[in-house]
């Protein structure tokens, strides 16, 4: 369990301490690029908080883009350069941008297996990386674009003042 806030100033939620101890660990290297986090379980243990309050942490962390989540199987750290950017420049693959118009790889069968599974296998694995990246360029972009909503709030109390 870690330490409570040094400063009793400080007044931000847990999840935010939660969040930046673990974004710490992320940029330090002790969580690399690619690894599982930790399961909320094992966040509420080690930092003595709710369900909740640990998957907002988390929250915070994918809206930045440090890291994304796949549906059943966890968090993961995404690629991150040493200033802690997201590298997720999302372009779609080539293989889908020549395919799109096309039958679904599902219906599609090999000469090398009667039932397609061997070309469904490697096609699936190849959709689930697209969504991936997909996914990591959507979170970085809903995080650039909550930093310009700040902006424009921001501004916009400034110029009513």
């Amino acid at each position: 369990m870690s330490p409570a806030p040094e400063s009793k100033q400080d007044r931000r939620p847990p999840y935010q301490h939660a969040a930046d101890e673990l974004r710490r660990d992320i940029l330090q290297g002790r969580i690399k690029p690619g690894e599982q986090m930790p399961s909320i379980r094992e966040l509420q243990e080690r930092f003595g908080v709710a369900n909740m309050t640990a998957r907002g942490a988390l929250n915070v962390l994918r809206d930045e883009g440090l890291i994304y989540t796949i549906h059943g199987r966890g968090s993961f750290v995404a690629d991150h350069d040493a200033a802690g950017e997201s590298s997720v420049g999302y372009t779609p693959p080539a293989w889908y941008l020549a395919n799109r118009d096309k039958t679904p790889p599902q219906a599609e069968q090999t000469e090398g297996s009667p039932d397609g599974s061997e070309a469904t296998g490697d096609t699936l694995t190849a959709m689930l990386t697209a969504l991936r990246d997909e996914l990591r360029a959507l979170s970085a972009d809903h995080q650039e674009l909550r930093r310009e909503v700040e902006e424009l709030k921001s501004q916009q109390s400034k110029s009513q003042s």
